[in-house]
Parts: C-alpha cells; structure tokens; sequence
C-alpha cells in the first residue's frame, strides 16, 4: 500500500505553454501614453459637467446623491490625480 499523500494528476491545459499575446493587446509606452490621456480627458469632461450642474442647478447635485462639499472637493482635485 501507498503512504504518499494524494496528489492530483495536472490538467492538460496547465501544462500547456501560455498562447503568445496577440499584437492588438500590445502595451507599448505610446499605447500606454494614449490611454492616459483618454483617461484625463474624460475626467476633465467629467469635471466641467459636474461643474456647470453646481452652477446652473444645484439640485441635480442632490438629484445624484454628493453633497456640495463632494463636489467641491472633486473639483479641487487635478483631472490627472485618482483617488
């Protein structure tokens, strides 16, 4: 009898070589760059809409559930800086 502890038989997919990336999902310094700056874009979209709603009626603010102070220290913060 066999006294060694069970160990399982691997699967063949975790044996399998990792399938090469294709070039589409490349993460090259310009594709990486690029993103980033999407990404500002949009939050510096995002701060002037939550801007002119605080300005133009501030119920909306309350419509969405910040309190003015939120806002404000949203608005405060640079487009380029997350949480």
């Amino acid at each position: 009898m066999n006294n060694a502890p069970f160990s399982p038989i691997a699967s063949p997919q975790a044996a399998a070589p990792e399938a090469p990336r294709s070039p589409t999902r490349s993460h090259s310094p310009v594709e990486t760059l690029k993103r980033m700056v999407a990404a500002w874009r949009e939050r510096n979209q995002f701060h002037l809409e939550l801007d002119r709603k605080l300005k133009g009626d501030p119920h909306l603010i309350d419509d969405i559930g910040l309190t003015r102070r939120q806002v404000e220290e949203e608005l405060a913060r640079p487009f380029w800086q997350v949480l």
